[in-house]
């Protein structure tokens, strides 16, 4: 059985992530623990509720660093919802700018859509060399539920001798980014945890990558 953290910075549904890590067949530790979170095999950092927060409790751990040096040896990092939108360089929510881990380049903003927040099923579109979505229906739903996101992609593959990012996109009043897959750094805006098998064939996807 993989080694997955679940990285515990005061954000997120620990034990409803935890089922799921151990349903799709991981060894899973809930720590804030610098060092167990580092050296794990797979480090998965949810997120709910606002950016700032998240930012916040994220910092006090220093969650920050540990996503940094793991992703500087090539260890896995799996972010969900906010644990997503703490990726880019920044939130933005109503009048506060908050700034992210700067993995990638860009703004978390509010989604352009008659209702908010965007809850409930819906479906995305993954590009058909994905590894989170490896035999994975294309009308597939996952549970989202989330008012902002990030809604463009503005990271520049050109002339990069890694591969070029994998990005998965739904819709909710305009596009916004469901998934990204970036070698070792992977996230998505919805929850698998809640997503019943189709979130469990993700999950198990990701751990089997590890």
């Amino acid at each position: 059985m993989r080694k997955v953290a679940l990285l515990d910075y005061g954000s997120g549904n620990l034990r409803s992530a935890q089922r799921a890590l151990e349903r799709a067949g991981a060894d899973v530790e809930i720590t804030s623990d610098f060092d167990t979170a580092l050296n794990a095999e797979g480090l998965l950092v949810p997120g709910v509720g606002a950016f700032e927060a998240c930012m916040g409790g994220l910092l006090a751990v220093r969650g920050d660093r540990i996503i940094g040096r793991r992703l500087a040896g090539g260890r896995p990092v799996l972010g969900i919802c906010v644990g997503m939108q703490i990726l880019f360089d920044r939130g933005v929510e109503f009048d506060a700018e908050t700034p992210g881990c700067g993995e990638w380049p860009g703004s978390v903003t509010r989604l352009q859509a008659d209702v908010l927040p965007h809850m409930g099923w819906n479906t995305v579109q993954a590009p058909e060399d994905s590894t989170l979505f490896a035999g994975i229906d294309d009308d597939a739903r996952f549970y989202f539920v989330h008012s902002f996101a990030a809604q463009e992609w503005t990271m520049d593959s050109t002339g990069s001798k890694i591969a070029p990012p994998l990005l998965t996109w739904s819709d909710h009043g305009g596009r916004f980014l469901a998934a990204v897959e970036n070698g070792p750094l992977s996230a998505t805006q919805f929850h698998p945890e809640k997503s019943g098998d189709v979130g469990a064939q993700l999950l198990t996807n990701w751990i089997g990558s590890l």
